[in-house]
């Protein structure tokens, strides 16, 4: 049986956020009809007649194919007009009611440049204040997530991401999250130049497979890449400047590049080593669509495949998410604010380092089958490292992760470690092991993580006969980061 998947950033910080939902709904019921569930983008299965074909985007509906669902046409997100006039003060604050701005909404599909200027995003900024605004705005203010503090101190010669081991117990679709650590929202390592050739190189042989971009969705795309650029001369300034918001200045690649000469997302993808999946509300059924993206750390999927589907039907492989999980996850799209990012983290194990793997991909012979031969130290834990946010300008959800790979040798001087993750291996819900895919390297791994966590409660880097369950440091260790800092040298 070929259980290959599709990890998902989407549907997993959904199955996060709707059970967080839960709980704080029983605890706060003031808040009952203003907090929703969460959601999340990749899942690891190759794409199955369940997953909807792109002819299903918002510009070519089928009324006979698609589902009855409700509408979410007159639920807004908060908006961020108030900051106006701390930014230009030529601009006042008008207060402009949500059904004006329903009333004049810019259309999904429709280039904030060419449109009428009184128009409004789902925020309720008119295109004329948006060009107002101007280029490289203070996202800080217009969001309310500050800048990032400057990080002198590091070193992308030595610089490791960090140690990050999102394991849980009990292993159920009940998944950890947080705020977004504001400082690491763009995390930078020793990886760098590698990264950026290999994504550059995907996207000069797979193209649109890897980046695309819908109409509409300009404004968006321009806005992340403004905020991202913003973001890492902030807290990277010895490697990262912009003269007159025109010129972006890369230490690290030695490089000068004009940021108006391509696509916002091409210069995401020739500076920043991480994906980004741009969200967009449909202004006829409030519902969210694909509709811009750079992913290459996509396993069975890709750009391609899921650009202009709505946020249902991206989940086409997910277990259970039409019957428990779509209606949460649309009304938390509908209504997240800008100054509330999450982050979270999910897991497998891998042999080598596979960083994207389409369908078809000859690296998915690897987990077809348990090799005699495979060793451990050619075992690997992937990380994908997720944050959700929204954009204050045009209203987007943008979901961006990473994808650090760290082998499993690691985990002997981890405490905890490996006895959670023979824990997860042994007794983990079927259903989710199978779609993790971890099978294929559990013969090797299982074994040598049993004896660690013995050799653990022997040594005393764990109590002896400590219940395993998730640990307090989760999605890290304890005394992490002394290794962290070790390991890196300052």
């Amino acid at each position: 049986m070929d259980t290959f998947k599709i990890p998902g950033p989407l549907w997993l910080i959904g199955l996060a956020l709707l059970s967080a939902s839960v709980l704080y709904l029983a605890v706060n019921k003031s808040k009952r009809h203003a907090l929703v569930g969460r959601v999340g983008l990749r899942s690891r299965r190759e794409p199955t007649a369940g997953t909807p074909p792109r002819s299903l985007s918002p510009e070519k509906k089928s009324s006979t194919s698609q589902p009855l669902q409700p509408s979410y046409t007159d639920i807004l997100p908060p908006q961020r007009r108030g900051v106006l006039p701390k930014l230009v003060s030529s601009l006042s604050y008008d207060e402009v009611s949500e059904d004006e701005v329903k009333r004049r909404i810019l259309p999904m599909t429709t280039d904030y440049r060419t449109s009428e200027g009184n128009r409004y995003t789902p925020t309720g900024f008119s295109v004329d204040e948006i060009k107002v605004l101007g280029d490289f705005p203070n996202y800080a203010e217009l969001s309310g997530v500050p800048l990032p503090q400057a990080y002198p101190e590091f070193n992308i010669d030595k610089a490791l991401s960090r140690l990050y081991r999102p394991f849980r117990w009990a292993y159920h679709q009940t998944m950890s999250l947080s705020k977004m650590e504001m400082d690491w929202w763009i995390e930078l390592d020793n990886t760098y130049k590698d990264r950026i050739a290999q994504r550059k190189g995907l996207y000069a042989k797979y193209g649109k497979a890897v980046l695309d971009y819908l109409p509409g969705s300009e404004l968006a795309c321009k806005e992340l890449m403004e905020m991202v650029l913003q973001f890492i001369c902030a807290r990277y300034p010895q490697y990262f400047s912009l003269v007159n918001n025109r010129i972006l200045k890369n230490e690290i690649l030695g490089t000068e590049q004009d940021i108006r000469s391509k696509h916002p997302l091409e210069i995401l993808m020739d500076n920043v080593p991480e994906d980004f999946a741009v969200m967009m509300r449909d202004d006829v059924t409030g519902h969210y669509f694909f509709r811009a993206g750079t992913v290459c750390s996509s396993l069975g999927w890709n750009v391609g495949i899921k650009i202009g589907l709505q946020l249902h039907q991206v989940h086409g492989p997910v277990p259970d998410y039409k019957e428990k999980m779509q209606f949460s996850m649309d009304r938390f799209f509908a209504k997240m604010p800008t100054d509330k990012p999450i982050q979270r983290g999910s897991w497998g194990l891998e042999v080598d380092t596979p960083l994207y793997m389409p369908p078809g991909d000859p690296h998915k012979v690897h987990r077809l089958s348990q090799d005699p031969n495979l060793r451990l130290t050619d075992c690997y834990l992937r990380v994908d490292w997720q944050t959700l946010r929204r954009l204050p300008l045009s209203s987007a959800v943008v979901f961006n992760f990473k994808t650090p790979f760290t082998p499993v040798t690691e985990f002997r001087d981890e405490p905890g470690v490996p006895a959670l993750v023979a824990k997860i291996l042994k007794e983990g819900k079927r259903n989710l092991m199978q779609y993790k895919s971890s099978w294929h390297v559990e013969h090797v791994v299982l074994p040598k993580m049993e004896e660690w966590a013995k050799e653990q409660e022997e040594n005393g880097l764990v109590e002896k006969g400590w219940k395993v369950t998730t640990l307090d440091e989760s999605p890290y260790f304890r005394g992490w980061e002394e290794k962290w800092h070790r390991q890196q040298g300052f």
